[in-house]
């Protein structure tokens, strides 16, 4: 991508700003090409990738609902949003989980602290596997999110369910979509 195609906004500190490494374009036009989802890690390293399709949206949407029913607040699940994700060497990356549950609700903005997340679930697709099972897995640890979630797109839509232990996750199950258990 060319820097001045870069849909990452300024970072200045502000709640409706993208990461300062990320200072390229202006967030008023992050949203003007719906044909990619732009992340950066805490190093700087740029993520380009495609839209989620149908499936993955229909997992999430029966991850909210699911969570709704097992008494999660709706105004504590929110769906691709951008999350700050400060770095073991004080960088700070931009990441979209496919789902983020927080402890209180939040003001509105589009790169939110980490601080009151308690969970963040990622949907598996095509070419997103390393970047979910591994880079972002270690950046979530770090950035302390207590619990991360990864959902295979297999026919049992297998949820792997991480704990946060120590600077780690430790898996703590793993079972299929409609077996999980209502507690976080």
């Amino acid at each position: 991508t060319r820097p001045d195609r870069c849909p990452l906004g300024p970072g200045g500190g502000r709640r409706d700003q993208a990461p300062r490494r990320a200072a390229h374009r202006p967030h008023a036009e992050v949203g003007r090409d719906e044909h990619h989802r732009y992340e950066i890690s805490p190093e700087g390293v740029l993520s380009i990738m495609p839209p989620p399709g149908y499936a993955h949206a229909i997992i999430a949407t029966r991850l909210m609902v699911w969570l709704a029913q097992g008494g999660v607040p709706a105004d504590r699940i929110a769906q691709a949003v951008g999350l700050r994700i400060p770095g073991r060497l004080g960088g700070v990356g931009g990441r979209i989980p496919d789902l983020v549950v927080w402890s209180k609700a939040q003001a509105d903005g589009v790169w939110l602290p980490v601080a009151d997340v308690l969970l963040a679930v990622e949907i598996l697709s095509p070419g997103s596997e390393g970047i979910d099972t591994v880079t972002k897995h270690n950046e979530y640890a770090a950035a302390g999110i207590p619990q991360y979630w990864v959902v295979d797109q297999d026919p049992a839509q297998t949820v792997t369910m991480h704990r946060l232990d120590g600077d780690h996750y430790t898996v703590r199950a793993t079972m299929p979509l409609d077996r999980k258990s209502t507690r976080l």
